[in-house]
Order: structure tokens, then C-alpha cells, then sequence
């Protein structure tokens, strides 16, 4: 949002997801954050030294722009790629839609209006 950080993607985006878990919604004040995957060859990134992280939960950690606060991704230990925070996308996307997940930890003011799967937890 504050131009600090930006990237660039060469490869494709994975399908988008929708988490609806608790550390997703209250590190994005929203009901739920859509993600896609990366793989690490395919990300590069601008303006690492703007970065700031959180371990939100045992190896992952969540990456933000230390100057707005814009989700930007986050990492799992011992993976090839990176969980894209849409939300952060200057362009538009070609990917499609796959699933719900977390459903279990739904915010209870929120109903979910696709025919998109949903899972309790991650798939």
C-alpha cells in the first residue's frame, strides 16, 4: 500500500483458498483471508528491509510491510513455496477459486454464499 515492498511473480499462482481460521482473521481484521501459492523460484521481492514478521504459529511465519502493515505473504518451514496474500496484488489474477477452509473457526457473523467446497480445517 505504501509502495516499501513490492514483488514480482514470473510463474503461475495456485488456486485461490479462502482461510477462515482465527490467526488469518485477526492478522487480516477481516473474516477471512484469500491466499494462493508461490513456489519460491517464482517470487522475488523488493524491498526486503521494509519487511517485518510474525510467527503466528509453530514455523510459519507472516510477512508484512513494517511501514503500512500490508499483508504481503507468509512461509511454512521446510516448503518450495510461498502463501500469497491476495489481497496485496497489484493485477488481476487468472487463477481460480478451490475451497473454504478452517471453516471450524468461522467467524460466527459471517455465512459463506458459494457453492465453493469448505472444509473444517485445512484440506
Amino acid at each position: 500500500m505504501c509502495g516499501q515492498v513490492s514483488y514480482e511473480i514470473s510463474g503461475e499462482l495456485g488456486e485461490i483458498v479462502h482461510c477462515h481460521c482465527v490467526t488469518c482473521r485477526k492478522a487480516h481484521g477481516a473474516a477471512f483471508s484469500s491466499v494462493a501459492a508461490v513456489q519460491d523460484a517464482d517470487f522475488r521481492l523488493n524491498g526486503e528491509s521494509a519487511l517485518s514478521c510474525f510467527e503466528s504459529s509453530k514455523g510459519k511465519h507472516r510477512y508484512f510491510c513494517s511501514g503500512c502493515g500490508t499483508q504481503i505473504y507468509a512461509k511454512r518451514e521446510n516448503t518450495k513455496h510461498i502463501i500469497l496474500r491476495l489481497g496485496s496484488l497489484d493485477s488481476n489474477t487468472v487463477t481460480q477459486e478451490r475451497s473454504h477452509i478452517w471453516v471450524s473457526e468461522k467467524a460466527d457473523w459471517y455465512s459463506i454464499h458459494n457453492e465453493l467446497p469448505e472444509y473444517p480445517e485445512a484440506e
